[in-house]
């Protein structure tokens, strides 16, 4: 476990940014941090020291912009994702009078990507914990999407007590796809293939594997968003970081671990992603035995303690992004106050 002392807080405002609202996915430099990419609510900072290097993660903290309910929702990223991108979801619950913190993992985005950092879910919720602690968060709402997802089941392991509700979106992690024939890719090859990212590739598998073919403008944002940490002279850190979290993605699945959850799970699942982490690296024969998402989503449920699985018929991975009001609709029914 990484060490967390010195802890420390600050509220910055957004840098200029230099993309629109409507920007087409292309390859500007945005730096290795985002520092040219402005997200949409004030950015806050917690420091503290891991793996004996100074670090720092950059989140958001909206509070609730109707009558308070005295509850706190954690969004966690996926991969190919970052906080900025939770900004709808985290409007709507505002509304709903929820407090919403959403980080930007190590790793990820604005947080930092230390030179050869070990990258794995423990430290990242040890990271988040003492994240939540400087906040005062108390008991949250847990929720996870993609690799966030795996996050999250981690989180709830190490420290049930401060999670009053879990909810997983689109997971990673419900299968362990290298015993399902996806064979291992060292670190070296992972970083050959972090050399080949664009916009044009990031937008390629999006659309293919998240978005089931229907491209819509909106995307290309957050397409530029991600093409813009490796498009400048630092890549090479982002590009580093990306294959060491890679690794660790397709190393420490938690599918062998879900019946020792023990707080309330609700699994969201757009139905129509494709995703199957590294499946493409399976041999053709074997491809089709390496489960999506959703195929690993309806066996995980029944070994999740008293689960319950929501299926997003029309929606694919990412499903606060496709649809931020029908997404919306079905997280705040996920949370509601369980009636006893």
């Amino acid at each position: 476990m990484p060490r967390l002392p010195l802890a420390a807080a600050l509220c910055l405002a957004p840098a200029a940014a230099v993309l629109p609202a409507t920007a087409s996915a292309r390859d500007v430099a945005l730096g290795a941090d985002l520092e040219r990419f402005a997200y949409p609510a004030p950015v806050h900072w917690f420091a503290a020291e891991s793996q004996g290097a100074r670090v720092r993660m950059a989140y958001l903290d909206v509070p609730p912009s109707a009558a308070p309910n005295g509850r706190t929702v954690v969004l966690l990223h996926g991969k190919n994702f970052c906080a900025a991108t939770w900004y709808d979801t985290a409007r709507r619950l505002a509304a709903a009078g929820y407090r919403v913190i959403a980080p930007d993992q190590i790793g990820f985005c604005k947080s930092s990507k230390p030179a050869g950092y070990q990258y794995s879910f423990h430290t990242m919720a040890a990271l988040t914990h003492g994240l939540l602690e400087r906040a005062g968060a108390g008991r949250v709402v847990l929720v996870g999407h993609s690799t966030g997802g795996v996050l999250a089941v981690r989180f709830a392991l190490l420290y049930p007590d401060r999670v009053e509700r879990l909810v997983l979106v689109n997971p990673l992690g419900l299968n362990d796809t290298l015993a399902e024939s996806v064979p291992y890719t060292d670190l070296g090859a992972l970083r050959a293939e972090e050399a080949k990212t664009s916009a044009a590739t990031i937008k390629a598998y999006q659309l293919r594997n998240y978005y089931h073919g229907d491209w819509r403008p909106g995307y290309d944002r957050w397409v530029a968003m991600l093409a813009g940490q490796y498009a400048g002279a630092d890549g090479d850190r982002v590009r580093d970081a990306q294959a060491r979290l890679s690794d660790m993605i397709q190393t420490q699945p938690v599918a062998a671990e879900l019946p020792r959850l023990t707080v309330p799970t609700v699994l969201l699942i757009g139905q129509r992603d494709r995703t199957a982490f590294r499946a493409g690296s399976a041999p053709p024969e074997r491809r089709a035995a390496v489960r999506t998402v959703p195929q690993a989503a309806e066996q995980a449920v029944a070994r999740i303690p008293g689960a319950r699985l929501v299926r997003l018929d029309a929606l694919g991975h990412a499903p606060q992004v496709e649809d931020p009001d029908a997404f919306g609709a079905a997280l705040r029914d996920a949370i509601a106050p369980i009636e006893r």
